[in-house]
């Protein structure tokens, strides 16, 4: 395991003094796969309920589970993703609990021996610090079915669709000191889902979502008891669960109080956890090997031949992107989300300079995208056209300020910024006879300016915006300001 690094230290303060929250997370991930973890029956989302139910899934008696082999390979790739250690050998367990919809009466999971070991996450934070999370083990293990509770006044009703999907849970370390590292840790781990394939971390279709373990303690003392929010499917609703669920804690325990080990569940309506269950423990399960299972056993070979070909991952990119010029925020930025950094890496393709390329995604286009609702794969904007909106900035055809018009044209019409830029006549003007007449104009019409800028050099940016905005942004600023200078007998720029 890699070397914690130094990190700032980061407290709640109570009634009493100050408090250290102490998160650790367990992320049920569903397996990118076309069928269940021990049958045949498809996965795919958005179907009639119960229309995909094998007789397995139904816990029909005299039914066995089979293993799925890609659902096991998809579990070793996500291991491998984590930088976690491999075992070669592990059992599947019976979980015992009753639900309704849980038709064998069990859950087949994995315990003592699960098919993934320790690993590690790094999260980068928005302040710049690197926070390095542990990962306790990944196993695999089916879902149960839903419940659906609104469809009818006074009877519940049961969609097994679910029940049997292969999922993978991944446990962290209790390493996350505040609701931001929570976001950013899970941030970070459906990121390097999605790189793999193994998971599309769809949390609203419930493909991904996590169990918070929260507790408060004073700073450097033992650890204190845990409670744990199920099944938080945002981001956001994780900040929400981790800040209300600390403040809770805090407030009980300086009132004299002690904290139950209980579950609750996260209420994103009124901001607010509350009570679920008492919490389980192992015993509560009554784990045993499941009898219709042979232990999992593959060989060092095989995990060898996955790794060769894992596709590059968000902390490898992000290393390349730096070398290429990016400063550590833009390419982290950028390595979030697996189709922004294909996005980037099409545009620098077709010709855009990376700097430039990572400044017009980060400061223009993103932004434009998150006030729209929309996402990198659905905007109106294609890679290619954005890294010809950009090449003509940095060849001078147009202006940094005629290049938010053309994006804004794109952006509505579609078609090709060249075309666009030809056919409406925005192309920059560095004709120094027609700049020198726009800024002869503009000192004749401000006198009183120019004694100013004469005493404050640096005011002949006033001057500079005035030029183009009676040129409608077409004159080159480079010229201008240089037509400016020699005209005021201003020294150059330095």
């Amino acid at each position: 395991m890699s070397v914690q690094p130094q990190r700032n230290t980061k407290l709640i303060e109570g009634a009493t003094g100050s408090w250290e929250i102490v998160i650790g997370m367990e992320v049920h991930a569903q397996v990118s796969s076309k069928s269940k973890l021990f049958s045949g029956a498809s996965t795919e989302f958005g179907a009639e309920p119960n229309s995909q139910v094998s007789l397995v899934d139904a816990a029909m008696p005299g039914m066995l589970p089979v293993i799925n082999r890609y659902c096991v390979e998809q579990a070793v790739k996500t291991g491998l993703g984590l930088k976690a250690k491999i075992n070669l050998h592990s059992v599947f367990d019976r979980k015992n609990y009753f639900y309704p919809d849980l038709p064998a009466g069990y859950q087949i999971s994995q315990y003592k021996q699960p098919v993934v070991g320790e690993g590690e996450i790094h999260i980068d934070l928005a302040n710049g610090e690197n926070v390095l999370v542990g990962i306790e083990r990944l196993h695999l293990e089916q879902d149960a079915g839903k419940s659906l509770h609104d469809q009818h006044p006074d009877q519940t009703y049961i969609d097994l669709n679910r029940a049997g999907v292969a999922l993978m849970e991944i446990v962290s370390r209790p390493d996350m000191r505040s609701s931001e590292e929570a976001a950013a840790f899970l941030r970070k781990m459906r990121a390097i889902l999605r790189y793999l394939g193994t998971c599309d971390g769809n949390m609203e279709a419930g493909s991904m979502r996590a169990d918070v373990n929260v507790s408060v303690r004073r700073p450097g003392a033992e650890l204190g008891t845990r409670c744990e929010i199920k099944n938080v499917n945002s981001m956001r609703f994780v900040v929400q669960a981790v800040e209300y669920e600390a403040r809770r804690q805090i407030d009980i325990l300086e009132a004299g109080g002690s904290i139950r080990q209980e579950t609750r569940l996260f209420d994103s309506k009124n901001g607010e956890t509350r009570p679920m269950r008492s919490k389980e423990e192992a015993h509560d399960y009554r784990y045993f090997p499941d009898p219709d299972l042979l232990p999992l056993t593959f060989d060092q070979a095989w995990v060898d031949e996955l790794a060769q070909h894992l596709p590059e991952l968000p902390d490898d990119k992000k290393l390349r992107f730096m070398k290429a010029g990016l400063s550590a925020y833009d390419a982290a930025v950028l390595v979030s989300e697996k189709e922004a950094a294909d996005y980037f890496e099409t545009m620098v393709a077709e010709g855009a300079e990376a700097k430039a390329a990572a400044n017009w995604l980060n400061n223009e286009y993103f932004g434009r995208l998150n006030k729209a609702g929309l996402t990198i794969s659905s905007g109106p904007i294609s890679a290619k056209a954005a890294s010809l909106t950009v090449s003509l900035v940095a060849s001078n055809v147009i202006s940094g300020k005629i290049a938010k018009e053309l994006t804004d044209i794109i952006w509505r019409e579609g078609g090709d910024p060249r075309e666009i830029v030809d056919r409406l006549g925005l192309r920059q003007v560095s004709d120094t006879a027609a700049i020198e007449s726009a800024v002869d104009a503009v000192l004749a019409a401000n006198p009183e300016k120019v004694e100013e800028v004469r005493a404050k050099p640096k005011a002949a940016a006033w001057f500079v915006g005035q030029v183009l905005k009676a040129t409608q942004g077409k004159a080159n600023p480079q010229v201008v300001n240089a037509i400016l200078r020699r005209r005021l007998n201003l020294p150059e720029e330095g």
